[in-house]
């Protein structure tokens, strides 16, 4: 198949490849229960050398700067509790942690999680932390530009490999809020 974007040699419905995707990825996959079809989820083999954002898109396509989210691990702390949410903005903004992280959070303070933390507390690896297939009870923000792209693409999970995901499906994922300003320039 066809990747709708990127230079990619080829593009597997997620659903066909399970064993490529980490085990909550494959169990989110598995589950899918969104209006937009699971088999429109796509997953794209990749070099993990050049898993990080510039370098992935110099090999893969620069037209996927524009249409690529980053997905990180965020903490919000109010007196002695700790609320672990994920934040989904696209590659060219930073996420809002100290405005609407902390505001939508009820938090007193926000801050990125320590990278053994995000991984530990995820099962993902660092640098392909993906939304889909995070633990149940996160709260999930995704930035509206997100939700506007016809497709995105995000970690899979592991170094190794991206998802294509279609944009509303973000909109879909259990614990979803859709945030305007989540990512800033």
């Amino acid at each position: 198949m066809h990747a709708p974007i990127g230079n990619f040699d080829h593009a597997t419905p997620a659903p066909d490849c399970l064993d490529a995707l980490i085990r909550p990825v494959a169990d989110a996959v598995r589950d899918w229960r969104g209006t937009t079809p699971a088999e429109r989820i796509l997953y794209v083999d990749t070099d993990p050398q050049w898993a990080d954002t510039a370098v992935f898109v110099e090999h893969y396509g620069r037209d996927l700067l524009e249409q690529s989210a980053n997905c990180v691990v965020v903490h919000g702390k109010r007196g002695g509790g700790t609320t672990p949410a994920a934040c989904v903005v696209l590659s060219t903004t930073r996420v809002d942690v100290n405005g609407v992280v902390r505001r939508h959070l009820g938090a007193r303070k926000a801050s990125f999680a320590p990278t053994d933390t995000a991984t530990g507390e995820t099962g993902m690896e660092y640098g392909g932390i993906t939304p889909v297939g995070l633990p149940g009870d996160w709260p999930v923000l995704v930035d509206a530009a997100v939700v506007d792209l016809p497709y995105v693409l995000v970690g899979s999970g592991r170094r190794r490999g991206k998802l294509l995901v279609p944009g509303k499906a973000f909109a879909e994922l259990p614990g979803a809020a859709i945030l305007e300003g989540l990512g800033t320039a």
